[in-house]
């Protein structure tokens, strides 16, 4: 009881007296967001992580990540994880100059894990790969008590940074989005994660310019386009183009660090070389019916067919997503052999792969 009374409010006695805040007048002066104070109760919550240098990464060292994959998560014909698979894609990634995975994001179906298979596939990653490629994990969600939680465990086991996206479905204000950022930023180095075609909301710069003090703000990974991407350059907040389309005048026009790619999984050392030799748009062209064909439809699917045709994921796929029709697959085809099958991973032929080849799990 002790305990509890030294937190009690006593009901009789003069009301609690707030500290008056002036966060509206700072705020039209510098156009900036801040948590509301009056109503902030006290956080009795001390953050779960640790400070042991073994494998921990600063936010300066994500900085300087130039091409970081959303990496892919492959299936057994049970819905289950192939992890050989998956070794491999990492593998794959390394020996071609990926520096950084994203794991669980996105493009790896992290919307379809159990937080369990999450943090295990992000725990295998450091695990085996740890010492040669950055491991980054989507640890977001439109939760924060969800994205605190995950944030602490993706870090206990290991993982370098965050990705952090702003609540979905359920949009906050302003307000909510600084709140729920600073809530997640004190844990560790973290990337924001700004994609209004999926969360229906936009993450304007002034939320970022807030957030900007913090230590653990790696940076900013943005699909708005090149215009946001220069707003945040030229203020000194790294910046990785989450377009692959726009991600080579991003680099070299705008001063983004660099991309998180999907379109790597499939030829990292062609989107390395777009990243790391300066201006080449021959090659920027050439790549431009590939990235388009990957988004004919919304990512993963195209992806995923893709790697299927290639030979070096099983023809899984976790419903809702399904594989893109035979045209589509037939397309394909002739991209790989326009650009070579040698710069595409895995070494088997590519194919066609009829509709019967593939297996949907709908409950795993």
């Amino acid at each position: 009881m002790t305990i509890l009374k030294s937190y009690s409010l006593s009901l009789s006695g003069p009301a609690i007296q707030f500290p008056r805040s002036n966060s509206a007048d700072n705020y039209k002066r510098n156009a900036k967001c801040s948590s509301p104070q009056a109503a902030v109760i006290p956080n009795f919550h001390l953050p779960m992580r640790s400070f042991e240098v073994k494998n921990r990464t600063s936010a300066e060292d994500i900085k300087s990540l130039r091409l970081i994959t959303a990496i892919k998560t492959p299936y057994l014909p049970d819905g289950r994880f192939d992890l050989e698979a998956y070794d491999d894609l990492v593998n794959t990634q390394i020996v071609n100059g990926v520096e950084g995975v994203i794991v669980g994001g996105t493009t790896g179906e992290g919307q379809l894990m159990s937080w369990d298979e999450h943090i295990m596939l992000i725990g295998h990653t450091v695990n085996c790969f740890g010492g040669s490629i950055k491991v980054i994990g989507n640890t977001g969600s439109n939760s924060t008590r969800e994205a605190i939680h995950a944030t602490e465990q993706g870090f206990a086991v290991g993982m370098h940074g965050a990705l952090h996206i702003n609540p979905y479905y359920g949009k906050t204000s302003l307000e909510g989005m600084v709140s729920h950022f600073e809530s997640v930023l004190s844990m560790g180095p973290s990337i924001i994660y700004n994609v209004p075609t999926r969360t229906g909301q936009d993450i304007p710069p002034r939320v970022i310019h807030t957030i900007a003090h913090s230590a653990n703000l790696a940076g900013v990974k943005e699909c708005v386009g090149n215009d946001r991407v220069k707003q945040y350059t030229d203020n000194n907040i790294v910046v990785w183009s989450g377009n692959d389309d726009q991600c080579h005048d991003s680099r070299w026009s705008y001063g983004a660090t660099g991309v998180i790619s999907v379109a790597s999984n499939l030829v990292p050392g062609l989107m390395r070389e777009l990243m790391f030799g300066g201006k080449n748009p021959s090659l920027n062209a050439k790549l431009m019916p590939l990235i388009d064909w990957l988004f004919h439809e919304p990512n993963p699917i195209g992806l995923n067919t893709a790697l299927a045709q290639l030979g070096v994921v099983r023809p899984v796929f976790r419903l809702p997503y399904v594989p893109l029709p035979l045209a589509k697959r037939v397309e394909f085809v002739n991209i790989v052999k326009e650009i070579g099958r040698e710069k595409f991973v895995g070494e088997k032929d590519v194919q066609v792969l009829d509709d019967d080849d593939f297996i949907l799990i709908g409950r795993w």
